[in-house]
C-alpha cells in the first residue's frame, strides 16, 4: 500500500490540504469555514454529504457493492484558543487559533482516504468518514452521537487515530482496553468568615480550611485507590485574598482528575466529597464542592485492536507496530464512540525529536512551537485506506 502510486499521486494535495487547514484554524462549535471546505472536497470527489450532525459535523458516505457490512472511520476538526509562535509560510493567520493538536493532520489524513477510496473502489459496503467538531473539550463526539451519528449514518464499528509526538514518525501504536484516561475537574468553594490579619481570633479562616483540604485529597491516591489503578488528582488552582493584612472570607481549590476506570473515578470523587465535608466541619467552614465529568476513559474493544494491529502489521511491519503502548493519561471524546460501537483508537507517530537536530526531543501536542509532521499525511492515508479495505473486503 505504501508503494502504490496511485497514492503517491495525490500526496501533494494532501500536503496542501493540511497546511490550508493549519493556516485557518476554527474553535471548537465554531468551525463552520472547516466544515464547509471538507464538505467542498467530499462532494467534488462524488461522495454523499451529511451536514450539521451534532453541530459542524459531517460525514461521507461512500458505498460501494453489495454488502450490509459498514465501518467509521473519524477525524477532528477543531483547533486551540492559543497563540501560534511558529513562522512559517501556513502559520496561522488569526491571533490566539492555532491547530497544536494535529487535527489538521487528522482531517486531511481522512479527506485523503476518502478520494482514494472514491477513485478506487475496491471494498464492498459502506465507509462512513466522520469529521467531527469540538474535540478539545466540547464533546463533539457525544453532541454528535445525541443528534443521531449512528441512526443517520448505520456503522458495525468506528475507528479513530491521533498523531503522537515522541513516537517515530510513521510507526504506530495501540492496546487493548483502557488507552485515554477519563477527563473530569472539580472545584471546592470554602466559605468562612474574614478578619483583621492581626486579629485571626476573630475569623472564621477559609485559607488553612483550604490548605489542610488540599494536602488530605492528595492522600486519596496515594492511601485508597489500589496501585495497580493509575490514577492522577491535581489541584491546579487555589484562590484566597487580595492583601496581606486582610483574613478573607472565602477560598477555592480546583483541578483535574484522571483515571482509566469508571470504578476508580467513583471512588475518588466519594472520597473527594466526603473529605470536602469534613474539612469543612473541623474548621467551622462551609463548603460546596463540584465535580464534573468531562470525557469517560477511552477504552478499546479487544476484537477490533486485535484486527486493527493485524492490519497495521500487514502494511507497515510488526518493527513499526507497538501493540501494548502504556496508557496514556490525557483523554479524547472518542471515547463516546466506543461506549456505542465496538472499535479501537491508534496512536501514529508525529516524530521522535531526531529530525529537530539537536534539539532531540519532540515538540508536544498543544505547544505553541507544534507542527503537524507531513510526512504522516502518505502512511496515515495508507492506514485508512487498508483498514476499510480489511473492513470490508471485496468478495472473491
Amino acid at each position: 500500500m505504501l508503494n502504490d502510486p496511485r497514492l503517491d499521486a495525490i500526496e501533494d494535495d494532501l500536503i496542501k490540504i493540511r497546511r490550508h487547514l493549519h493556516a485557518h484554524p476554527e474553535l471548537r462549535h465554531e468551525e463552520e469555514q472547516t466544515a464547509d471546505y471538507v464538505a467542498a472536497r467530499l462532494a467534488e470527489w462524488g461522495i454523499e454529504v451529511v451536514r450539521n450532525i451534532g453541530g459542524h459535523g459531517l460525514v461521507g458516505v461512500l458505498r460501494s457493492g453489495k454488502s450490509p457490512r459498514s465501518i467509521g472511520l473519524r477525524a477532528d476538526m477543531d483547533a486551540l484558543p492559543m497563540q501560534e509562535h511558529n513562522r512559517f509560510a501556513h502559520a496561522s493567520r488569526f491571533p490566539g487559533r492555532m491547530h497544536a493538536c494535529g487535527h489538521d493532520g487528522h482531517t486531511a489524513m481522512l479527506l485523503g482516504a476518502a478520494r482514494y477510496l472514491a477513485e478506487h473502489r475496491e471494498f464492498d459496503g459502506t465507509i462512513n468518514f466522520i469529521f467531527q467538531p469540538a474535540e478539545e473539550g466540547g464533546a463533539g463526539a457525544r453532541l454528535m452521537i445525541e443528534d443521531g451519528l449512528f441512526e443517520r449514518c448505520p456503522m458495525d464499528a468506528v475507528f479513530g487515530a491521533h498523531n503522537w509526538p515522541g513516537i517515530a514518525a510513521g510507526a504506530f501504536a495501540l492496546r487493548p482496553d483502557a488507552i485515554m484516561a477519563s477527563s473530569n475537574t472539580f472545584k471546592a468553594e470554602l466559605s468562612g468568615f474574614g478578619s483583621h490579619a492581626a486579629q485571626p481570633h476573630r475569623s472564621v479562616d477559609p485559607v488553612i480550611a483550604a490548605t489542610t483540604l488540599a494536602q488530605a485529597w492528595q492522600t486519596i491516591v496515594s492511601r485508597n485507590v489500589n496501585p495497580n489503578d493509575p490514577a492522577v488528582l491535581s489541584i491546579t488552582e487555589i484562590h484566597a485574598g487580595s492583601t496581606v493584612n486582610v483574613i478573607p472570607g472565602q477560598a477555592s481549590l480546583s483541578g483535574t482528575v484522571r483515571t482509566f476506570s469508571v470504578d476508580v473515578l467513583d471512588l475518588i470523587e466519594r472520597r473527594m466529597r466526603d473529605i470536602a465535608h469534613g474539612v469543612a466541619a473541623a474548621f467551622d467552614v462551609r463548603v460546596e464542592f463540584e465535580f464534573q465529568r468531562m470525557y469517560p476513559p477511552l477504552v478499546n474493544d479487544r476484537a477490533s485492536t486485535a484486527f486493527a494491529g493485524e492490519v497495521l502489521k500487514s502494511v507497515f511491519g510488526a518493527a513499526n507496530v507497538d501493540e501494548n503502548i502504556a496508557p496514556q493519561m490525557p483523554s479524547e471524546d472518542f471515547a463516546f464512540y466506543l461506549q456505542h460501537r465496538p472499535g479501537c483508537y491508534v496512536f501514529i507517530g508525529n516524530g521522535d525529536g531526531s529530525e529537530y537536530g539537536t534539539c532531540g526531543c519532540a515538540i508536544p501536542l498543544h505547544s505553541p512551537n507544534y507542527d503537524f509532521n507531513d510526512a504522516l499525511l502518505k502512511p496515515g492515508t495508507a492506514w485508512w485506506v487498508s483498514l476499510a479495505r480489511a473492513w470490508l473486503p471485496v468478495p472473491r
